[in-house]
């Protein structure tokens, strides 16, 4: 997809209401997790925030994937947006996003034009409310990766979501012990499922509302 397109479409999609729910339920483990749609604010979850940014290279639009490190944690060697914890001199989740993107891959908070937010979403297995904030740049960013945070930066094009054979499902065991019937993006032979698959159900839908 054209980069111009690609901002137009979004900027108009965001204009829009929110598809929320049903587009992220579209990408979301089976069975799926109550807690992630019914959970309470008094449970006191952690504010987060992760950055979609859109790219130029050679006049079509992509953005960056990063794969976590194997860890003894949660999210160990998966797929993510750049991004973390809301820090207490963070003045807005926009800031926070940039500033993550910033420490983890290099991109420069002043060189991000920022479009706007799409739907939080709640990570019951780190207890993380996500806000992902969607930001472009007109030229590409250098990216260097955070060693300890990144084990690799995927630069994927927005064109490759569009693609039917892209999306595909299967059972994936999770902890040892849970088993789940995961829809996902095949990306550069990568599972990208979870929280990302579907933050990404959500804004391929705001994408494909500013056609509308």
């Amino acid at each position: 997809m054209e980069f111009d397109l690609a901002i137009e479409l979004l900027q108009k999609g965001l204009k829009k209401p929110l598809p929320g729910q049903i587009a992220q339920k579209s990408m979301s483990p089976l069975p799926i997790d109550p807690k992630r749609f019914d959970f309470k604010f008094s449970e006191n979850p952690r504010k987060g925030a992760v950055l979609i940014f859109i790219y130029p290279e050679e006049g079509r639009a992509f953005f960056p994937l990063i794969k976590r490190p194997t860890y003894a944690g949660v999210h160990s060697g998966q797929i993510a947006f750049p991004g973390g914890k809301m820090e207490p001199e963070d003045e807005s989740l926009s800031i926070t996003a940039m500033r993550e993107a910033w420490e983890e891959v290099g991109i420069l908070p002043e060189e991000v034009k920022l479009i706007g937010p799409i739907s939080d979403l709640f990570v019951p297995a780190s207890n993380f409310l996500v806000s992902p904030i969607i930001g472009y740049s007109e030229k590409k960013p250098l990216f260097i990766p955070e060693l300890k945070e990144v084990d690799r930066i995927i630069e994927t094009p927005l064109e490759l979501l569009l693609r039917l054979e892209t999306r595909k499902q299967r059972t994936l065991e999770v902890g040892g012990k849970i088993k789940l019937d995961a829809p996902y993006f095949d990306i550069e032979d990568e599972i990208v499922w979870g929280a990302t698959a579907m933050i990404l159900g959500e804004f391929l839908q705001v994408l494909e509302n500013g056609r509308g």
